[in-house]
C-alpha cells in the first residue's frame, strides 16, 4: 500500500514537471498588483470599537477595523495580490480617513496601534505587502506645515513596517517639497514604495496612468466598442497604475448598467485587459462582487461577503498568471490586431511568449497569426479556457474566439504528443485504480475474517 502511494506521488510530480515552470525573480514596483480597501468598509472584527458607528448609515463609520481585515485575510490571500492598500489609518473625522485630525494617533474606530502592528505582521507572514495612505491635510504651501507633515510621515513609516506609502490630497504641494518627503521616508524605511493617486512631477515610484485606465474602461464597458484608444499602450510607463474602477467616482458596474450591459461578462474581459496590458493593476475593494454606485458614500458600501463572488476566483487566477511570469509583468508589448472590439497582443521576452486575445464583440472573431511572429512548429495553449491552437495546412495559426470572451495563450514547442506527460497521466490512472482495488480487496478480506471469527 505504501509503495503504491509513493508511486502515485512520484507520478504527480512528473505531471507537474511536464508543465512549463517560471522562475521567481527579484521584484520591483512594476511586478506588484494592489488591492485597495477602506478599513471602515471591509469587515467588522471587534464590536468594542464600534462607538457611534452604524452599518446602516453609509455617511458615518460602519464598524470596519484592523481585526476585521485579519479575520478575512484568507479572502485577500486567495486573490493573490502582492500588496494590500488599507487607505488612511490616522485619527480622522471621516470614515474614509481623509479628514485627518491627528497624524500621531491611530483612528480608534479602526483599532489600536498594537492591532495595526499585528495586522502588518500577519500580512507579512502571509507574503503580502501592505501600503497605507498619507493625506496631506493643511496649508501645504506653508513651510512650517510642510516640515510638520514631513516629520509625521517619517515617524509613521519608522513606527510601522510598511512596504508602501501613498501620498494623497497633494493640493498645492510643490514638487521640491514632495521630493524632499519622498527621500525622507525612504531613508527612514529602506525599500519603501512611495506612490500617489494624482499626477505629479515629483519622483514617485508610480502614479496613475489616467488616459490608459480610461481607455480600458471605454473599450470594455459595452459590447462592440471603438477600441482605438487602446493603441496608446506601449512599453513606456509600464510601472504606472492601471485602475479603471476606483473609489472616487462612479464604479465600473454603474457605467455598464447605465448602458444595459451584463456586468459579469464586462468585468471578466476588462480584468484580463487590466492584468495583461503594461501597467500595475490596482483593484478597489468590492470589485470581486461587482459593486455598483455613482458617488461616495454609495460607492463605499460595507462589504457583503455573502454576495456571489464569481470574480473573486477570476481575479485570483489572473494574478497567479501575472505573478508566475515576469514576461506578463514587464515583458515587451506589441499589438497584433485591434479593430472594433477584437484585440490581440503579444507579451514576450527571451524566456517566453504570450498571446492575449480579447473578443469584446457580439460575434465570433478570428485572427490569422503568421509563423513569422512566433515561429514555426509551435502551439498556443490557452490557460483560461484550455484552448489549443496548432499550425494548420495553410501555415497559419488561427486564433478563434467566441463572443465576449478572453483567452491567454502561452507559446510552446509543438513536439506532437507530450510523451512523458502522457505516460505519467496513464500511470496515475492505473496506479489509482490499483490503489482502489487493493482498498476494496482489503476491505472484503477484513469482512471475511470477521465472519469466520463470528462462526467460531
Amino acid at each position: 500500500m505504501k509503495r503504491i502511494i509513493g508511486l502515485l506521488a512520484t507520478c504527480m510530480l512528473a505531471l507537474s514537471i511536464a508543465q512549463p515552470a517560471f522562475a521567481d525573480t527579484d521584484r520591483s514596483f512594476s511586478d506588484e498588483s494592489i488591492y485597495d480597501l477602506l478599513v471602515d468598509r471591509f469587515n467588522n472584527g471587534i464590536e468594542s470599537n464600534d462607538f457611534d458607528a452604524d452599518a446602516k448609515n453609509p455617511a458615518i463609520f460602519n464598524g470596519g477595523d484592523f481585526a476585521g481585515i485579519s479575520n478575512r485575510l484568507q479572502h485577500l490571500i486567495d486573490m493573490h495580490f502582492t500588496m494590500i492598500s488599507v487607505g488612511p489609518v490616522f485619527k480622522t473625522a471621516s470614515y474614509d480617513g481623509n479628514e485627518v485630525l491627528d497624524y500621531q494617533e491611530i483612528e480608534p474606530h479602526f483599532g489600536t496601534a498594537e492591532e495595526f502592528t499585528a495586522l502588518i505582521e500577519e500580512m507579512h507572514a502571509s507574503d503580502l505587502k501592505i501600503m497605507a495612505d498619507f493625506p496631506l491635510v493643511g496649508e501645504v504651501s506653508d513651510p512650517a506645515v510642510q516640515q510638520e507633515l514631513l516629520e509625521f510621515a517619517v515617524q509613521f513609516v519608522s513606527d510601522y513596517e510598511l512596504d508602501g506609502l501613498r501620498l494623497t490630497l497633494l493640493n498645492d504641494a510643490d514638487t521640491e517639497f514632495l521630493n524632499k518627503m519622498i527621500e525622507a521616508v525612504k531613508d527612514a524605511n529602506e525599500g519603501l514604495y512611495v506612490i500617489t493617486n494624482e499626477q505629479s512631477d515629483a519622483s514617485f515610484d508610480s502614479m496613475p496612468a489616467e488616459k490608459r485606465s480610461a481607455a480600458i474602461q471605454e473599450s470594455f464597458v459595452q459590447v462592440d466598442p471603438d477600441t482605438s484608444s487602446l493603441d496608446q499602450f506601449s512599453n513606456e510607463d509600464a510601472g504606472k497604475l492601471l485602475q479603471y474602477d476606483d473609489l472616487t467616482g462612479p464604479r465600473f458596474t454603474y457605467k455598464m448598467v447605465e448602458l444595459r450591459q451584463f456586468p459579469p461578462t464586462r468585468w471578466k474581459v476588462a480584468t484580463v485587459a487590466q492584468f495583461m496590458l503594461p501597467g500595475v493593476p490596482l483593484v478597489p475593494y468590492a470589485t470581486e462582487i461587482a459593486v455598483n454606485g455613482k458617488e461616495a458614500p454609495e460607492t463605499h458600501p460595507f462589504f457583503n461577503f455573502k454576495t456571489d463572488m464569481e470574480l473573486h476566483e477570476w481575479i485570483g487566477d489572473l494574478n497567479t498568471l501575472r505573478n508566475d511570469s515576469e514576461t506578463l509583468r514587464t515583458g515587451d508589448f506589441k499589438f497584433l490586431h485591434n479593430e472594433d472590439g477584437f484585440v490581440v497582443f503579444e507579451r514576450s521576452s527571451e524566456e517566453e511568449t504570450w498571446i492575449i486575445a480579447l473578443n469584446n464583440t457580439s460575434e465570433v472573431q478570428s485572427f490569422e497569426l503568421d509563423p513569422s511572429v512566433i515561429g514555426e512548429k509551435k502551439k498556443l495553449r490557452g490557460v483560461i479556457g484550455q484552448d489549443l491552437i496548432k499550425e494548420t495546412k495553410d501555415n497559419k495559426y488561427h486564433v478563434v474566439l467566441d463572443r465576449e470572451l478572453a483567452e491567454v495563450y502561452i507559446i510552446e514547442e509543438d513536439k506532437g504528443f507530450n510523451t512523458p506527460y502522457l505516460i505519467a497521466s496513464i500511470m496515475v490512472v492505473v496506479l489509482f485504480a490499483l490503489f482502489l482495488y487493493m482498498v476494496i480487496r482489503k476491505g472484503k478480506q477484513g469482512r471475511t475474517e470477521e465472519v469466520v471469527r463470528e462462526k467460531k
